[in-house]
Order: structure tokens, then sequence, then C-alpha cells
């Protein structure tokens, strides 16, 4: 497990690092050296800055063929997931594909590998039933997740994300510009930094939850994304 202040011990992996929330979260990995390996799982290998920290291992793996990556997901204390895609980019089936199925299989292989507490990026508003896609999928994929067996289990229900993003979305940049005036008055409602993000998933591995489930909601993102806090306090 993750040891406070920079002497790190133990494992994890990060799927998803591509992504907004995936990248602020292994700059923060990377800079507070809470784990003594960082391994990032992903179809491709990605260009990582020059930064001082904990070295990162990459691992490319098929996700159509997730199966036959096993050794991927072995030996690791943690598994954090912000693997996602969008309905625009890959179709409804190419979204149901990524977000739901891939996740789920990856926490099994996590699970079977020795994981004890993953931690994964769902939506505000998540709900199976949802008569929206989106969150209907993310609704099942919390449930599928959950229904692994992990010692502990933390879902982030993160609202808007405020970043800036290597792909443009026109209309997220749209929502992006009116929610980050917004959050000027109502900072814990409608929005959420990506790095605050970051922060808080990393933070609920140092300071779990009691149940072997934490469903975190937005607000609870904030005030755990800015505390930042070291092992035993």
């Amino acid at each position: 497990m993750a040891a406070a202040g920079g002497s790190g011990a133990g494992s994890c992996f990060v799927l998803g690092a591509s992504g907004a929330t995936g990248r602020a979260l292994l700059r923060e990995l990377r800079a507070r050296r809470l784990f003594a390996r960082v391994t990032v799982i992903g179809r491709r290998r990605l260009s990582l800055a020059e930064e001082s920290g904990t070295a990162v291992e990459q691992v490319v793996v098929d996700f159509e063929r997730l199966s036959e990556h096993a050794a991927a997901f072995r030996g690791h204390d943690v598994g954090f997931c912000c693997l996602g895609t969008t309905r625009s980019k890959a179709g409804a089936d190419g979204f149901v594909r990524v977000d739901r199925d891939y996740v789920a299989q990856a926490a099994e292989l996590a699970r079977a590998g020795g994981c004890k507490h993953f931690v994964l990026q769902s939506s505000q508003g998540a709900n199976e039933h949802s008569r929206f896609l989106y969150l209907q999928v993310k609704g099942e994929v919390e449930k599928l997740v959950q229904a692994v067996g992990f010692d502990h289990c933390t879902i982030l229900r993160p609202a808007v994300l405020l970043c800036t993003r290597q792909e443009f979305r026109p209309m997220e940049w749209i929502t992006q510009h009116v929610l980050g005036a917004v959050a000027w008055l109502f900072p814990t409602a409608y929005s959420v930094p990506v790095e605050t993000v970051a922060r808080a998933m990393v933070a609920s591995v140092l300071q779990p939850g009691k149940g072997k489930v934490e469903v975190l909601e937005n607000k609870a993102i904030h005030q755990l994304g800015k505390a930042q806090p070291q092992l035993g306090t």
C-alpha cells in the first residue's frame, strides 16, 4: 500500500492515462511518490514528459482481447480507472464497450491479480435505470465493479470536468466556459477541475472509507481533493 511523504511502497496501475483526468492523476502519483511502482495500462504507449518522481512502466494491451493480458494486472495493490470515451467519438456500441465492458473486465482481472482497492471515475447522475445512455452505462459499470468484490472500492461521481483537452469537443468547450464562471459562485455544485478529481482519487487510497464501497459525489470530491491527506492523519 502507498506510504506517505515520498517513500513509496507497493504498486498501482492506471487505466485511461491518456485522458484529462488520467494525465492529472499520473502527474499526482509521480510527484508525490506514493507507490514504488506505477504502471500505465493502455492501447498504445504515451509520450510522457520528463518529470521527477516515480518512474512509470507502460504496458500496451489489446482491450478486445484483454483476457490475454492478465499478467499486466497482477501484483498491484491499487487500481485507478479513468477509462472512457464518448458516443460521438466511438458510436453508441463503442461507448458501451469502452466505458462498461472494458472497465468491468479490467476490474475482474485486477481482482484476480491481487488488487485490493479499485478506484473508479464515474459521473454525476450515474444510474443504471436512466433513460440517458451515458448515465445508464455509468450506473451499470458501477454495479459491475462493486460486484467484483474488492476489499475497497471507491467510486467518484464528478460533475462537468474543467480541463484542457488534447482533442476539441465543441459542446464540452462551451459548457466548461459557462460553468467556469458559475464555479465562482457555486464552486462545488456543477463542475470540478480534473486536478481536484485526481487528488481525490489518491486521497481516497490514503484515507479509505470504513465500508467496502465508498461513493464520492461532486461536493465530497472537492473536499477530499483539496485536503491532500497524508497516511495516518
